[in-house]
């Protein structure tokens, strides 16, 4: 039997507006909003290289219904280049550019096959291995049903490679909104070879034997997003042998940088151990937009830090790594305050803290209701779980640092 080699990716995102960077410079800016098509130019010019036998993109090509033209025109000048190089690729349109949106139609290659808005299953023959791809588009934004129903169930040849491509949650994961839900049980229930999973931008592995597979994203676009993102390249063969070597993409990168502040006297001292964290982090990830999250703190390094606030802190740092070659940029500061070091009513910012943690998601909903209703809440993430546990981190901190000062 034959083996098979294809590229797994998902979530482009292309020209996503990158909401909520404020401060960042107009250069930097322009920098961050190109970097989805960076991200994609990466992706292409990879796949050129390596000529795997086909290319999967599993939903979400674009970041809007809309389609803007920009977006189309990249897209369609990378699916040309693939067409030159021989590489049939097949797409499903996820909730973010599902069919039913309005856009100025740009004519793709013949290389490209779109799904349709039923699940469809399209036959391919690779140096003598028949393939089947199984898969459809969203026709419309929302999708609540589980599709995974209407797939068919691999058929009785036994040579033939079947693959699955679905854009949507498993059931039970609130970590995006749920579209499409599946269980694993159901995806092993059809017998297919591999599944190529979109929707979920951490890349993760469901399944090993036959693979269930996400691939993340292929640029992250906010600090939640965090690490190198993008694809998947897998070897495939109907005798069960499999291997996925994960290709980076991202050409730039959010993450949370430690920077350890034990027995630090001088902002000098500071400065030269945040140039070394962050040099030593672009060294490896290239271009980045990071978090410093201060540890380490003793009695010492606090009374550095509260001697200038923190704005004055960050925005000194941001004008001295102006000099880099690179991309860099510090999007916050934030400072692991200890409890444990501070003096007086302690006991009272124990409480607090304890009284936090009971609160249920729909009582943290309540009490946040009115930064959410004004007119600026377009720029915030939906209040999920992970958002309240950021908030309630944050509070935790700004309140021990509140007494720390007090005392």
């Amino acid at each position: 039997m034959s083996e098979i080699r294809f590229i797994h990716t998902a979530d482009l995102h292309l020209d996503s507006p990158f909401k909520g960077l404020s401060g960042l410079p107009a250069e930097h800016l322009r920098t961050v909003r190109a970097s989805t098509f960076s991200a994609f130019t990466n992706l292409i010019r990879h796949a050129v290289e390596s000529k795997p036998d086909f290319l999967l993109i599993v939903g979400d090509v674009y970041d809007g219904e809309d389609r803007s033209l920009r977006a189309q025109l990249k897209f369609q000048e990378g699916m040309s280049e693939l067409e030159t190089a021989g590489i049939p690729v097949f797409i499903c349109h996820g909730n973010h550019d599902h069919l039913g949106g309005r856009w100025t139609r740009f004519e793709l290659p013949p290389n490209v096959h779109v799904l349709g808005g039923d699940v469809q299953s399209v036959p391919l023959r690779i140096d003598g291995q028949d393939i089947v791809i199984h898969g459809f588009s969203y026709p419309e934004r929302h999708v609540r049903e589980p599709v995974i129903e209407h797939y068919p169930v691999a058929g009785g040849d036994l040579e033939t490679i079947h693959i699955g491509m679905l854009h949507g949650s498993l059931a039970g994961d609130e970590t995006h909104a749920v579209y499409a839900p599946f269980t694993k049980e159901a995806l092993l229930s059809k017998g297919y070879d591999y599944w190529a999973l979109g929707h979920i931008h951490l890349r993760q592995r469901l399944h090993d034997a036959p693979p269930i597979v996400y691939p993340g994203n292929l640029q992250g676009r906010h600090r939640k997003e965090s690490g190198m993102k993008g694809f998947y390249e897998v070897t495939l063969s109907k005798a069960g042998a499999s291997s996925l070597e994960f290709i980076p993409a991202s050409a730039l990168v959010f993450d949370r940088l430690q920077v350890s502040c034990a027995g630090l006297r001088h902002a000098n001292e500071w400065f030269s151990a945040c140039r070394e964290a962050i040099e030593g982090y672009q060294a490896e990830f290239g271009a980045c937009l990071l978090e410093l999250e201060m540890v380490d703190l003793d009695a010492g390094s606090m009374d550095l830090f509260q001697e200038s606030p923190e704005e004055v802190w960050l925005e000194t740092l941001r004008e001295w790594l102006e000099e880099s070659e690179i991309f860099i940029w510090v999007q916050q500061l934030t400072f692991d305050w200890k409890p444990e070091r501070t003096a007086a009513n302690w006991n009272l910012v124990q409480a607090v803290q304890e009284r936090m943690d009971q609160w249920p998601e729909a009582e943290w909903k309540r009490l946040l209701k009115d930064v959410y209703q004004h007119r600026g809440s377009k720029y915030l993430d939906v209040l999920a779980a992970d958002s309240i546990q950021d908030i309630r981190a944050g509070a935790a901190s700004l309140l021990v640092k509140e007494m720390t000062e007090a005392d």
